[in-house]
């Protein structure tokens, strides 16, 4: 979840004045982390998981869920509970693509929706992408940039163990439902590598980002 299918992508009208950069790579590999360096830097982040929960609390969305899987998707106060979701779509292709088809258009306007407004607010630079599959949601092609965050599997896994309780059976079944790793990173114009710390990270960061907006003006 957290992007956008090809099919349903909507151009922004007229030409961009403000880059946008795209975050890909591995699950656990800190994209998050790197976007907030952006923007400290000057650009606004899109962050597509949480608008994703934004989505799932939305009435017509819960209404949908419940029709198609019933009550026991949500939980007792009525709301969507992500584990129930996560057990079934991602156990089941067919299930996943649904959830998409519902869940994608929706995201896709507030994506448009909010590129238009940074790019009207002089205090935003550039936009950022954080979404899970940017290049699988073709999502890459709306960028000027793309930037793919390095870390080795192990330290990944460690990291989604310590945050998520996640296993390398669960990391595994996750990573397949994504394009391999190899792939995204000789597709992406930057590379950071986000194996230690802050201060490790954030150099690389400003670099990028002053390319990008070097590159773009």
């Amino acid at each position: 979840m957290g992007c956008i299918r090809p099919a349903n992508l909507t151009r922004t009208q007229g030409s961009p004045t403000k880059p946008i950069i795209g975050l890909a790579g591995g699950i656990g590999a800190g994209k998050s982390s790197v976007a907030r360096v952006f923007q400290t830097l000057g650009a606004a982040v899109i962050d597509f998981d949480r608008l994703t929960h934004e989505q799932l609390r939305h009435p017509e969305v819960v209404t949908k869920l419940r029709r198609w899987w019933g009550d026991g998707i949500c939980t007792a106060a009525g709301e969507v509970d992500h584990q129930a979701v996560a057990s079934i779509v991602f156990d089941d292709p067919a299930q996943l693509s649904r959830l998409e088809g519902l869940l994608y258009p929706r995201l896709d306007r507030r994506r448009v929706e909010l590129v238009a407004a940074y790019e009207r607010d002089p205090a935003v630079d550039a936009v950022v992408l954080d979404a899970a599959k940017l290049y699988e949601a073709g999502l890459g092609e709306l960028c000027n940039a793309v930037v793919f965050v390095e870390v080795e599997r192990a330290l990944r896994l460690q990291r989604l163990a310590e945050t998520r309780g996640w296993t390398d059976a669960e990391l595994t079944r996750r990573e397949n439902l994504q394009d391999a790793l190899d792939k995204k990173r000789h597709l992406a114009d930057y590379v950071v590598v986000n194996h230690s710390d802050i201060d490790h990270l954030r150099p690389q960061v400003e670099r990028v980002f002053s390319s990008v907006l070097a590159s773009f003006s």
